[in-house]
């Protein structure tokens, strides 16, 4: 081959860290990886929700699909001491409050704002059981 048939400079690909930095952030990207904003939610002193009259509920019909023990996804959402540990977490992606409102997750489910609220409110409060 002579020099007349080697392509350009800019079209000869050369691994970098800059380069594999970006792919390896088109990927989590394409895998869901984006994340929203601390919500900001706060425990209100007169909060009454718990995880038997609103975590559990919550959690089953949005998260367990994946999340659950025989789901997909991590981590897993199956008890409340499981939520406790990434509740920082599900609030950036689920939840709501006065700084965020987070629909990153469920994938392709729709979750009121209110519910979304519930979900900040409770998360802030401990997720008390």
């Amino acid at each position: 081959m002579n020099d007349s048939m080697v392509a350009p400079a800019f079209l000869r690909f050369r691994p970098t860290r800059l380069g594999a930095v970006f792919a390896l952030s088109l990927g989590v990207s394409a895998c869901g990886g984006e994340e929203g904003k601390p919500t900001g939610s706060t425990c209100p002193t007169d909060s009454s929700l718990t995880y038997a009259n609103f975590g559990q509920a919550f959690v089953q019909t949005n998260c367990l699909a994946c999340h659950g023990s025989k789901g997909p996804e991590s981590p897993k959402f199956d008890t409340a001491a499981q939520i406790r540990a990434n509740a920082a977490e599900i609030d950036k992606n689920a939840a709501a409050g006065p700084d965020a409102i987070n629909t990153v997750m469920p994938e392709g489910g729709s979750v009121s704002e209110a519910d979304r609220r519930k979900l900040g409110e409770w998360l802030a409060c401990g997720a008390p059981e």
